[in-house]
């Protein structure tokens, strides 16, 4: 099997204590689990865009999760944080990155159904025209940290981090992360973590409806 040309990684690991401690991937909004949403997304607006006439094979997928293993692999291949305990982003980036066969790594988090669309497009082409080795989105007025691209070869150094109890930003900063602005998108990146919020966003989708 050739070789992907990226693995995108679904962050679903997280202890959701917002939610009362329930699965945030698997929860429904508008009749169907989240993690649905972000899947469609990936297919529309990241598997989409390679010109492969079979472009999955292009992509790999999977999903870094750390309960309800089996209803996850329904969709795709899971793994989980490589430092147990719920330790946040950084443990699940550790994981997308020690797994993936692709050169790059692209993040997304399941508690956000409609990213911008040309997140994977801007953060390559910032990545390639500074030659750095990760690149993160920022909403205009703060960094995104969980929707980044990244070097497969940083796996080492986010592995290390990760089992210090170092953040996902903090690790950012010292891998010299470049960020790129999204200063007229900065809804698309709003994430649901309240039973209001998914709430709010079923209304949003019937509206659309």
């Amino acid at each position: 099997m050739d070789t992907p040309a990226l693995t995108v990684a679904i962050l679903a690991g997280g202890a959701a204590s917002r939610l009362d401690g329930r699965d945030k991937g698997l929860e429904p909004v508008g009749g169907r689990p989240l993690i649905e949403w972000v899947l469609d997304y990936c297919a529309e607006h990241v598997v989409g865009i390679f010109a492969s006439p079979e472009s999955a094979r292009d992509v790999e997928l999977t999903i870094i999760a750390n309960r309800n293993l089996e209803t996850y692999a329904r969709y795709a291949p899971v793994r989980t944080d490589v430092v147990p305990g719920y330790r946040g982003p950084l443990a699940g980036v550790a994981s997308a990155l020690g797994a993936a066969t692709a050169a790059r790594v692209l993040t997304l988090p399941v508690d956000c159904p409609m990213p911008p669309r040309d997140l994977w497009q801007r953060l390559l082409g910032e990545m390639e025209r500074t030659h750095s080795r990760a690149t993160v989105a920022c909403d205009g007025e703060r960094r995104q940290p969980v929707f980044a691209l990244y070097l497969r070869d940083l796996a080492e150094s986010a592995l290390a981090a990760a089992k210090t109890g170092q953040g996902v930003w903090e690790w950012q900063d010292a891998i010299g992360v470049v960020e790129v602005d999204f200063p007229d998108q900065q809804q698309q990146f709003h994430n649901l973590n309240t039973p209001e919020d998914f709430a709010a966003y079923a209304d949003v989708i019937r509206t659309r409806d």
